[in-house]
């Protein structure tokens, strides 16, 4: 998967906008950031998930997902390997990311 890819994926949910912080692309909904690209690298990105979301996505795919060191990863902000991560499961990731962030009255609709 490219970042072009992850870029479209995370684009496609409702409202969800590109912004950019710390100098990196990321994606937000209710200017909240739900997903970044390139935080450790080319072919790297960032959600933010739930703790219980991360371990999921931890288990059943370890070559694509690992959680961020520290405070951050032991939140849910979880390390995308896009050279390793399908576009299905990504899109899955993301979706829950977006979920989490969008504010309630999206996600009612």
């Amino acid at each position: 998967m490219t970042t072009d890819d992850f870029r479209e994926i995370a684009l496609s949910f409702p409202e969800a906008i590109e912004s950019a912080h710390m100098n990196h692309p990321d994606f937000r909904v209710g200017k909240k950031i739900f997903a970044t690209l390139g935080n450790s690298g080319k072919d790297s990105a960032c959600v933010m998930l739930t703790p219980a979301d991360q371990l999921f996505f931890v288990k059943e795919h370890p070559a694509a997902f690992e959680p961020l060191k520290g405070g951050w990863g032991r939140g849910g902000a979880t390390q995308v390997n896009l050279k390793k991560a399908t576009k299905t499961v990504a899109r899955k990731a993301l979706k829950a990311a977006w979920a989490m962030r969008a504010p309630k009255t999206l996600l009612a609709g």
